[in-house]
């Protein structure tokens, strides 16, 4: 039974590595088209006329596709001061509770943007820019780094228990950082 929570455990934590890594391509991208904007405009009185409506995609799909990781390194914005107080097992369970919560929100969001990502392959919408962009593309990517994010609150709730049982060797445990508020 450990040995699947970990299994478990260090497969949603890769996947959410491959989420952060994705994102951090999507951020090279963006910066690349919108550099490739700026060259052209300064230099060459041309445009691109679709870097703003791909830097706008570029942006939603990394920022769910980092939302995993994000988790994972516990870099999200936090209310620590119950963790001043709580200290020991009771905190370990504070965590559970809390990760429960992120859970159930989760679920719910993955449901609701796969809803508008498959309402958009079925209606075949596409973007009103001159690009014409199926917009079932980006909005794939919703659903996908929601998913992402699901996986890793339930990864963090079993890595919970994995610490709670003191069985917490060949898993990554992020500590908090208390000089960062994280």
């Amino acid at each position: 039974m450990s040995r699947l929570l970990k299994m478990l455990v260090n497969g949603v934590d890769k996947l959410s590595g491959l989420g952060g890594l994705l994102a951090g391509v999507m951020m090279c991208l963006g910066v690349g088209l919108i550099f490739g904007e700026i060259v052209l405009r300064s230099f060459f009185n041309k445009t691109l006329y679709v870097t703003e409506e791909y830097a706008g995609y570029l942006m939603a799909m990394l920022t769910f596709c980092a939302l995993g990781y994000t988790l994972r390194e516990r870099a999200h914005i936090r209310m620590t001061f119950m963790h001043k107080v709580v200290l020991g097992r009771p905190r370990i369970y504070l965590d559970m509770a809390c990760f429960v919560v992120g859970l159930c929100f989760c679920i719910v969001l993955t449901y609701f943007t796969t809803v508008f990502f498959w309402d958009s392959v079925v209606t075949g919408s596409r973007s009103m820019q001159i690009s014409r962009t199926l917009l079932a593309i980006p909005q794939a990517f919703l659903p996908f780094g929601a998913l992402i994010l699901t996986l890793q609150f339930l990864g963090e709730f079993l890595k919970s228990i994995l610490v709670l049982r003191g069985d917490t060797d060949g898993i990554r445990i992020m500590e908090e950082a208390g000089d960062q508020g994280r």
